[in-house]
């Protein structure tokens, strides 16, 4: 990421909390010196319609807010896959969850098929499914330190529920761990 443009989505629909999820990876990345534009597009309907959320990351200033060309996609809902698809540059990390986006498109880069929700589950509740995604997306990707984002989930979560997301970050960095023991679909330029 050193001295690129990185631009980074996280789809699915509205009430999964990729804008929150977002916002904390926001956070973690300037608090480890990038500049940092973060945006949102969802439908009309505020649960179950289309949702996603985009960073652009820079060493630099920023001077586009948009992700035309995504370099990581993180999909919690196959909702986020048709509108998300045109924008992927060749060889983008690409992370799916198993259960809401059972099938990706062909196309030339590197899947990572996760437990995402069911990994939630087990861990009590599907509302961390996107903080299991982050902690995936951070193992998988190097975009930050791994205290960072613990930081930033630890700023940004109600007292309530800061084991339980911590827990489910935890749990994503787990699942990356299983991903690389060939305990989850991976595919690279299928």
């Amino acid at each position: 990421m050193r001295g690129v443009r990185t631009e980074i989505r996280i789809g699915g629909t509205g009430g999964q909390g990729l804008i929150l999820s977002a916002k904390m990876l926001a956070d973690a990345l300037a608090a480890g010196g990038k500049r940092v534009a973060q945006s949102q597009t969802y439908e009309p309907t505020s649960r179950g319609g289309f949702c996603n959320a985009d960073l652009v990351a820079s060493e630099t200033e920023v001077d586009f807010p948009l992700t035309p060309a995504i370099d990581y996609l993180v999909l919690l809902d196959r909702l986020a896959i048709k509108p998300s698809w045109p924008l992927l540059k060749p060889d983008a990390l690409v992370i799916a969850d198993t259960r809401l986006c059972p099938e990706l498109p062909a196309g030339d880069y590197r899947r990572y098929h996760l437990p995402l929700s069911r990994t939630a589950l087990e861990l009590g509740s599907e509302r961390v499914t996107n903080i299991v995604a982050l902690g995936a997306l951070v193992a998988l990707s190097g975009l930050c330190e791994r205290q960072r984002i613990e930081q930033a989930v630890r700023a940004e979560t109600p007292r309530g529920f800061l084991d339980l997301n911590l827990d489910a970050l935890a749990a994503g960095y787990s699942v990356r761990a299983q991903a690389d023991a060939g305990g989850a679909a991976i595919n690279i330029g299928i």
